[in-house]
């Protein structure tokens, strides 16, 4: 077997080579991109974004999209991501893992294809693990972005209804796994659309996937709404409840053929079930 994995590789080998050629032709517009000022650059987005309404796809823009974003966190962070972080971003944007030790820069691999799927406009959720996390990469990558006239959001901890709807209308959102999950699960507790704060999912980088939906997966996200019913209608039920006459299901069974019973409901102790006769329906109204 380790013979036939030196001859043929392994499937990560084989995939990485095929992203070789879109690495490079990310490294080949560095030069166009660097010649530009700060205004020309920060047109691409809108140069980029016209290219997708005229019915290009997010891979045919990748490259200059990949090497618009590069060359603004040079100029924003002092920070330029290198082709193996180039890489990453491919992976990344094809919703796959891209496996990276610590140290390796993740967040600035993450940069990259959260920029290209923001230009659909219609958001990018970024997932870290904590909040401490989810606020540095707001406040780091989100300078990059900003300075490219995307708008950036940021979900935390004791954040207002009115504040998370805005961070999620915005073209990239970072948060924790967490918040999100909570408010997914408030979204549909909502009487009304305009009581939610998340919109439609689109695309989402997730920062240590395997803690995330491994680890932090084995403990549920569990929530409750509080009763708004008014308890004056238990108070009616159980005064009406009183004033009819009950029948037990074995009395029922006795009787066989018998379809006047002398009562207004019948009692399954059993199955612990009450229903209503027709004496007892016509009492009830």
């Amino acid at each position: 077997m380790g013979l036939f994995s030196k001859l043929f590789g392994s499937y990560s080998e084989k995939e990485v080579k095929r992203i070789e050629g879109t690495k490079q032709a990310v490294l080949n517009l560095e030069p166009m991109y660097q010649a530009m000022t700060d205004k020309e650059l920060q047109n691409q987005t809108n140069v980029l974004k016209g290219r997708l309404a005229e019915g290009e796809s997010l891979d045919s823009i990748l490259p200059d999209a990949f090497a618009v974003c590069r060359e603004a966190m040079w100029r924003v962070i002092g920070i330029k991501p290198y082709p193996v972080q180039i890489i990453g971003g491919i992976v990344l944007h094809q919703g796959r893992i891209a496996e990276m030790r610590t140290g390796e820069g993740k967040t600035y691999v993450a940069a990259l294809p959260s920029y290209l799927n923001a230009l659909t406009g219609k958001g990018v959720h970024v997932v870290t693990v904590n909040d401490y996390l989810a606020k540095r990469d707001s406040e780091l990558i989100g300078r990059v972005h900003r300075f490219l006239g995307l708008t950036v959001g940021l979900i935390i901890h004791d954040k207002p209804n009115d504040e998370r709807r805005k961070a999620y209308a915005c073209d990239i959102t970072y948060g924790t796994n967490n918040e999100y999950g909570f408010d997914y699960l408030r979204d549909n507790m909502c009487i009304r659309k305009t009581e939610k704060v998340q919109r439609e999912m689109n695309f989402a980088i997730v920062d240590e996937v395997d803690s995330i939906l491994i680890d932090e997966a084995r403990t549920p996200l569990i929530i409750s709404g509080r009763g708004d019913k008014p308890t004056e209608n238990y108070e009616k039920a159980d005064k009406l409840a009183r004033m009819l006459k009950p029948i037990k299901v074995v009395e029922v069974d006795a009787k066989e053929e018998q379809d006047d019973y002398d009562g207004d409901y019948i009692i399954d102790e059993k199955a612990k079930t009450a229903t209503l006769l027709p004496s007892g329906v016509k009492k009830a109204e």
